[in-house]
C-alpha cells in the first residue's frame, strides 16, 4: 500500500472511531433498503445510529407507478410505511425535505413542513450527520418544451399518478353522462416518451380502460372510443434495449391498438392537443410526459459538490462525492463511473449500490479499505399488461443478452418486486404479503373505480 492510500484509510479510521450517525436521504428502492439493513446492523453494533429522512410519509417501489395511473394497482395497499418500517427494522425516520447541506459542520437542513391543509406541522431542523448518504432519486426532465409543467403530467411519485388515474376515470365519467357526442380531444390520451415507463404504461392502460369502462360505462367502447397514443423522438421504442426486444414491443402495442409514433418531437403541449415539429397535431385529453429524467435541483452545485448537467452528483467508484468523503451518493442522482462510461439510472443499478453502501459502512467500523462499485447489467424486462412480458436476461455463461417472452419473462418481472420486498421484510412477510395479494384479486375489482 503507497503513502497516499495509507494516510487516506487512516483519516478514515479516525473518522469513525467515535462516528454514529448515518443519516440517509431518501427512501427510494436504494434508500430504504440501505436503512433497514443498516438498521438491523444497528441493534447489534451500537456505534451505529441511522436515520431516514423523506418528504413522504409511505413508500412505493417506482418501477410500479405506470400500475397505478392506470389503475391495476391501489396505492393504499401497497404503500409502506416508513414510520412503522424504521420501527421494526431499527432507523429512525425524519419526515421532511432537505433543502440544504452544511459540510463543514456535517449537518442538513430540512425545510418545514405543512398538512394537507397547508397548515405548519414541522418546524425548520438540522440533523447532524458523521456520514451522509444521498439516495433522493430523479425528477423527470421536460428539456424545457412549453406547455409539459402546465398541461401533462409527470409520474415522478404516488401522488402524481394516482392524480392521472382520478383524471382518467372522470374523463370516463364525464364522456359517459355526457348527451352530445365526444369532441376529438375527449378520452385521447397521449404518452410523450417511449422508454420503459411509457411502453408500460401505454399497455397497462390499453387493459385497463376495458375493464374500467365495463363497470357501469357501457355506451363507451374503450376500443374505439378510447385512443392510445405514444410518441418517441428517437428512431424506435425502449431505446435502452435490445432491438429484437422493442420490436417484439412494439408488435405488441399495436396489436393492442395503441398507435406508435417514433422519430417525432414534441414541440409544444396546449390544453387539448399535442404538437410535434413536424407539424402533427395529435388530439388529447389527457397527457402524460415519460421522455426523459434528470435529478432533482438542488443537489446543483449543493455546498459546493461537483454536478453534472443532469444535477446529478459526480461520485468516485466507492460512491463517495469527489470533494466530500463523509457524503455519499447512490442511485439516480449518483454520476458514478463505470467500465463503459456511466451506471444507467436505472432500479436494479441503485439497488447494487446499496448493497456496496452497507458493505463499505461495515468495511468503515472495522477500518478496511472500501470496495469500489461495479455494475452488474442483469437485463431488462417490459410489462405489457397482466398476460405479456418481453426483455432481456444476461447470461452469466457468456454475458450475452438472451431475448425472453411469455410467461417465464412474466414471472421473472413478477420476482423483481419481490426481491425488492424481500430486502425490506425478509421471507416471511414478504410470502405473506404476496398470499394476501392473491386472495385479494379473487374478491376485489382487478381495476381501481374511483
Amino acid at each position: 500500500m503507497n503513502g497516499s492510500n495509507s494516510q487516506a484509510l487512516a483519516r478514515e479510521q479516525q473518522m469513525l472511531q467515535h462516528s454514529k450517525k448515518i443519516v440517509i436521504v431518501g427512501g427510494g428502492a436504494g434508500g430504504l433498503a440501505l436503512a433497514s439493513r443498516l438498521g438491523r446492523l444497528a441493534r447489534k453494533d451500537k456505534r451505529l445510529d441511522i436515520t431516514l429522512v423523506d418528504a413522504a410519509r409511505t413508500h412505493i417501489w417506482k418501477p410500479l407507478l405506470h400500475e397505478i395511473a392506470a389503475g391495476s394497482m391501489n396505492p393504499h395497499r401497497e404503500a409502506l410505511d416508513y414510520l412503522a418500517q424504521a420501527k421494526r427494522h431499527g432507523f429512525r425516520f425524519c419526515l421532511g425535505r432537505m433543502q440544504d447541506l452544511d459540510r463543514q459542520q456535517r449537518r442538513i437542513h430540512i425545510a418545514a413542513t405543512a398538512d394537507e391543509q397547508g397548515q405548519p406541522l414541522i418546524p425548520a431542523r438540522q440533523l447532524d450527520y458523521d456520514i451522509l448518504v444521498l439516495a433522493v432519486g430523479s425528477a423527470t426532465n421536460d428539456f424545457g418544451t412549453p406547455g409539459v409543467a402546465e398541461h401533462a403530467i409527470c409520474l415522478n411519485t404516488p401522488d402524481d399518478a394516482s392524480r392521472f388515474h382520478r383524471q382518467l376515470v372522470n374523463a370516463c365519467i364525464r364522456a359517459s353522462l355526457q348527451p352530445g357526442p365526444l369532441r376529438p380531444e375527449q378520452l385521447q390520451l397521449t404518452i410523450i416518451g417511449a422508454g420503459a415507463t411509457g411502453v408500460e404504461l401505454a399497455a397497462e392502460l390499453r387493459n385497463t380502460t376495458r375493464e374500467l369502462v365495463a363497470h357501469g360505462r357501457e355506451n363507451i367502447n374503450p376500443d374505439r372510443d378510447i385512443r392510445l397514443t405514444l410518441i418517441e423522438a428517437g428512431p424506435r421504442i425502449l431505446p435502452a434495449l435490445p432491438p429484437a426486444v422493442a420490436a417484439k414491443a412494439q408488435r405488441q402495442l399495436q396489436e393492442m391498438q395503441v398507435r406508435v409514433l417514433c422519430g417525432e418531437r414534441v414541440s409544444v403541449v396546449r390544453d387539448g392537443a399535442v404538437h410535434t415539429a413536424s407539424g402533427q397535431c395529435i388530439a388529447s385529453e389527457l397527457v402524460v410526459w415519460a421522455a426523459g429524467v434528470q435529478a432533482p435541483a438542488f443537489l446543483a452545485g449543493l455546498a459546493g459538490l461537483e454536478s453534472n448537467r443532469l444535477n446529478q452528483l459526480l461520485v468516485r467508484p466507492t460512491l463517495q462525492t469527489t470533494l466530500d468523503e463523509n457524503v455519499f451518493a447512490l442511485g439516480d442522482c449518483a454520476a458514478c463511473p463505470d467500465r463503459q462510461g456511466w451506471v444507467p439510472p436505472r432500479a436494479q443499478a441503485a439497488s447494487q449500490q446499496a448493497d456496496l453502501l452497507f458493505h463499505n459502512v461495515r468495511c468503515l467500523l472495522a477500518g478496511k479499505p472500501l470496495r469500489a462499485f461495479h455494475y452488474r447489467d442483469l437485463g431488462s424486462l417490459i410489462s405489457l399488461g397482466r398476460y405479456s412480458t418481453v426483455g432481456s436476461l444476461m447470461s452469466a455463461l457468456s454475458r450475452r443478452s438472451l431475448f425472453v417472452h411469455g410467461q417465464f419473462a412474466r414471472l421473472m418481472y413478477l420476482s423483481l418486486y419481490h426481491r425488492h420486498q424481500l430486502s425490506l421484510f425478509g421471507w416471511l412477510p414478504t410470502l405473506l404479503t404476496a398470499a394476501g395479494r392473491l386472495l385479494s384479486r379473487r374478491t376485489q375489482p382487478q381495476v381501481k373505480l374511483h
